[in-house]
C-alpha cells in the first residue's frame, strides 16, 4: 500500500471538530483527513527565505510536541510531501500595517496546500493548521479534511504592556509575542516610559535610564533582539514615549526639560502626576529631536508612540514664562497648549519618517490628519477622530486591568456601534489594541492576566464581526488556553504555583476551589483598598486568581440546562458535585487560613464559600424533588447573595449570578 493509501485508509472516519480561534473567514469541511506519523513532511514550493524556513521550523517543533511526529526530515523544496508550502513572495521586510496576510488552505487524503502572498501570509496559515490537529480515535493524530480562505477584518491588532510601571524582562516579552502570534494578533506596543521608570536605554542621553531606571532597563541590543523575534513571527513593535506628561523618570536626570525646577525623583506612587514638559521652550524640541533620531534608527516600524494622555496641566499654569507664552500666542488653555506640543513633535516624526501615534486626548479641531488616535476614555473619542479625518484604534474597552470577563470584551467591536460612520470614515478605523497596564503585574502574575481572554479579544479584531457566539467562544476558549500554555505561556501555571505558596503546602486543594470562583477585583478598586506603589509586594491571592476563570461560565450553562429540565441527570449531578466541593472545602481553608498570614484578608471569602456551597445544594434538591423551601428561605438566601456581591479579600465571586437564578427558581416551588 502506497503512503497515500495509507493515509487515506486510517483517516475516513475523523469527523472536523472546530476549536479554531481567531475563526476564519471562510471555512468549508472536506471529505477525509491527512493523517500526521512518522512519515510526515513538509516542502516549500516556491518563494523560500530565511524567515519562512525558520517558521516552518518553529512549526514542525510544535507539530512535534503536539502529534509525537518525529521531527527528523529537512524541510524539502517542491511539491511532493504531506504539507506544501507555496508563497508567492517575501512581502515587507519590516512588518508593516500594510502586510498581506491573507491565506488559503486546503487538506484532503493525500496531503495539505497552504498558499500565501506573503511570508506573513504562510505565517498566519501555519498557525491555523496547527489548530486543526486533532486525535484520530486512539490510533494517533490527523487534520480534518478543509477549505479554508483566511484574511484578518483589521489591519491593527495590538496588544499593549506597560513595563514603565512594573518592568518586565525580555523573557516574558519573547513568550508574549508567541502567544500573540499563536493567535495572530501583530502589533507589539510597547510602553516603555513612566513616572516610576524610563526603559529603554539611550546612548545619546545616558542619564534618563542611569538615573531614571533604579537599573531596570532594556539595552539597545536587547530591544534589537525582541524587534527581530517580533519581526520573525511577523508582528511589528510600536515603541510609547509618553509625553508631555507622565515623565517624571526622564525629569530626574534631565530636570531642565521640565516645567518646575526639581529636583525630580522617580516615582514610587501610581495616578497622574503633576510633572511635565515645558512646551515653551526650544531647548525642549531640540533634545526630543535628538531622541526621536535615535530611538528612529533603533526601532524600523513606521508608526511611533508619543502618549499624550493625562497632562493636568498644573505645572504649566503655576509657571509664569509659561503662562507668558500662552498670552503671547492665543493660547488660551493647557488643552490648546498641549496641541500646541504635539504639533511640535508631530513634525520632528515627520522629519524622522515616522508617523504618531497618540492617547485620545491629543484629538484637537487642528490635529494633524497624519495623526493616528488611540482611544481609551469611549468609542466616541474613536468615531470623532474618523469624522475629523484621522485613523484610529480602539482599546477603551479591552483595559484587561478591568478585570472584564472574555464575554464582555469579545462582544465590543472595533467599529463603534450606534455613531454612524459613513464607509469612508469607518475605513479609517483601523482596529484595535488590548492594554495591559502594569501597576499591578510582575513576571509571575502578567501571563494571568492577559491570556486566555486576549485571544477572545483577538478573534474579534481578524474574524467577520458575524462571528459573535459568546458560548461557542467559551467552548473554543478552553482549548485556546491550553494550546497557549504549550507554546510557553504560564496564565495556568503561574497561579497555581501562587497558590502552593500561599498554602504552603502542595496540598492546595481547598485554595484550588476558592481560587476556582473568584477573580481579581479591577485595578481603581485594588489601588482604593490597599493603596497600592511600585514598592508593594503582588503576592496575596489576589494575584493569584484568574479574571473570569472558567467556573464562571461553566456554572452559568450548567445552571441553564438545569433550569430547563430539572430532570436532566447529568447536569443535576454536576451541580450537586459542585456545591459540594465548595462545602467540604470549608475546614482545608480555613486550616490553610491559620497557618498563612497573606491570606488573613480573604478569610471571609473562605468562610462564604461553603455558605454559597449549601445554599445551591438546598436549591438544587429543591428543583429536583419539586418540594418548597422553608418559609424565608429564599429571601434570606437572595440577601446573603447581595451582601456577597461587595468586594471583600481584593476578590470577587464569580458564581452569583447563576446561584441567584437557582434560589430565585427554588423560591417558586409551591
Amino acid at each position: 500500500m502506497t503512503n497515500v493509501a495509507a493515509h487515506a485508509a486510517s483517516c475516513t472516519n475523523v469527523a472536523f471538530v472546530n476549536t479554531l480561534m481567531p475563526q476564519p473567514a471562510k471555512i468549508a469541511t472536506a471529505p477525509g483527513c491527512l493523517t500526521l506519523d512518522n512519515t510526515f513532511s513538509v516542502s516549500i514550493a516556491a518563494y523560500r527565505d530565511a524567515r519562512l524556513d525558520a517558521a516552518t521550523e518553529r512549526m514542525l517543533n510544535r507539530l512535534s510536541r503536539l502529534a509525537a511526529v518525529p521531527h527528523h526530515l529537512a524541510i524539502q523544496s517542491g511539491t511532493s510531501a504531506d504539507l506544501v508550502i507555496d508563497v508567492k513572495g517575501q512581502g515587507s521586510v519590516v512588518p508593516s500595517l500594510d502586510d498581506d496576510e491573507s491565506y488559503v488552505l486546503n487538506v484532503t487524503n493525500d496531503h495539505a496546500r497552504l498558499e500565501a502572498n506573503t511570508v506573513v501570509g504562510a505565517m498566519r496559515g501555519m498557525e491555523t493548521f496547527l489548530q486543526l490537529v486533532q486525535a484520530n480515535g486512539g490510533s494517533g493524530f490527523a487534520v480534518p479534511g478543509v477549505e479554508i480562505h483566511d484574511q484578518p477584518r483589521f489591519r491593527w491588532r495590538g496588544l499593549m504592556i506597560d513595563t514603565g510601571r512594573h518592568f518586565e524582562p525580555v523573557s516574558v516579552i519573547e513568550r508574549t509575542l508567541d502567544g500573540m502570534a499563536a493567535v495572530k494578533l501583530n502589533v507589539f506596543h510597547w510602553h516603555l516610559t513612566e513616572d516610576q521608570g524610563f526603559r529603554i536605554e539611550s546612548r545619546r542621553f545616558p542619564k534618563l535610564t542611569g538615573m531614571g531606571s533604579d537599573g531596570l532597563y532594556y539595552t539597545q541590543e536587547q530591544a534589537r533582539e525582541v524587534i527581530a523575534y517580533a519581526a520573525a513571527r511577523g508582528i511589528r513593535v510600536v515603541p510609547e514615549f509618553d509625553m508631555p506628561g507622565h515623565t517624571t523618570s526622564w525629569l530626574v536626570g534631565y530636570p531642565e526639560l521640565g516645567s518646575a525646577p526639581g529636583p525630580y525623583e522617580v516615582q514610587r506612587t501610581f495616578g497622574v502626576h503633576d510633572a511635565a514638559f515645558d512646551p515653551t521652550r526650544e531647548s525642549t524640541y531640540k533634545f526630543l529631536d535628538e531622541f526621536i533620531e535615535e530611538m528612529a534608527d533603533l526601532f524600523p516600524d513606521a508608526y511611533m508612540h508619543l502618549g499624550g494622555d493625562e497632562s493636568n496641566g498644573k505645572q504649566w499654569r503655576a509657571n509664569p514664562e509659561i503662562e507668558r507664552f500662552m498670552k503671547e500666542h492665543n493660547i488660551a488653555t493647557t488643552q490648546a497648549l498641549q496641541t500646541y506640543f504635539s504639533q511640535r513633535v508631530e513634525k520632528l516624526l515627520e522629519q524622522h519618517h515616522k508617523h504618531m501615534v497618540g492617547w485620545d486626548e491629543v484629538l484637537q479641531p487642528n490635529l494633524p490628519k497624519d495623526v493616528v488616535v488611540q482611544s481609551w476614555r469611549g468609542t466616541h473619542y474613536l468615531a470623532d477622530a474618523a469624522r475629523q479625518g484621522n485613523q484610529g484604534i480602539l482599546s477603551a474597552p479591552y483595559y484587561l486591568d478591568h478585570m472584564d470577563s472574555a464575554a464582555q470584551v469579545y462582544l465590543a467591536d472595533p467599529l463603534p456601534g450606534g455613531e454612524q460612520l459613513t464607509a469612508e470614515q469607518a475605513n479609517l478605523v483601523l482596529g484595535g489594541e488590548l492594554c495591559m497596564w502594569g501597576e499591578h503585574v510582575v513576571p509571575r502574575t502578567i501571563d494571568s492576566r492577559i491570556w486566555p481572554r486576549a485571544a477572545a479579544i483577538a478573534e474579534r479584531f481578524w474574524s467577520p464581526a458575524s462571528v459573535n457566539d459568546v458560548n461557542d467562544m467559551y467552548r473554543r476558549l478552553g482549548v485556546m488556553s491550553l494550546r497557549l500554555e504549550a507554546v510557553g505561556l504560564t496564565h495556568i501555571s503561574g497561579p497555581e504555583a501562587g497558590l502552593r505558596q500561599l498554602a504552603g503546602s502542595e496540598d492546595d486543594g481547598a485554595l484550588r476551589t476558592l481560587a476556582s470562583v473568584v477573580q481579581p477585583v479591577d485595578f481603581g478598586q485594588r489601588y482604593r483598598e490597599q493603596r497600592t506603589s511600585q514598592l508593594t509586594p503582588m503576592n496575596l491571592l489576589v494575584d493569584s486568581v484568574r479574571p473570569d476563570p472558567p467556573m464562571r461560565h461553566e456554572l452559568e450553562m450548567l445552571v441553564e440546562g438545569f433550569l430547563a429540565d430539572s430532570s436532566h441527570k447529568k447536569n443535576r449531578d454536576e451541580l450537586m458535585a459542585i456545591f459540594h466541593q465548595w462545602v467540604a472545602a470549608g475546614p482545608g481553608l480555613e486550616a490553610i487560613a491559620n497557618r498563612s498570614p497573606l491570606l488573613a484578608d480573604a478569610r471571609p471569602r473562605a468562610a462564604e464559600l461553603s455558605v454559597l456551597g449549601r445554599m445551591g445544594l438546598d436549591a438544587v434538591s429543591s428543583l429536583s424533588a419539586g418540594k418548597r423551601r422553608p418559609a424565608g428561605w429564599a429571601s434570606r438566601s437572595l440577601e446573603t447573595l447581595t451582601r456577597d456581591k461587595n468586594h471583600n479579600g481584593l476578590v470577587d465571586f464569580v458564581v452569583l449570578g447563576p446561584l441567584e437564578k437557582l434560589v430565585g427558581a427554588a423560591g417558586k416551588v409551591r
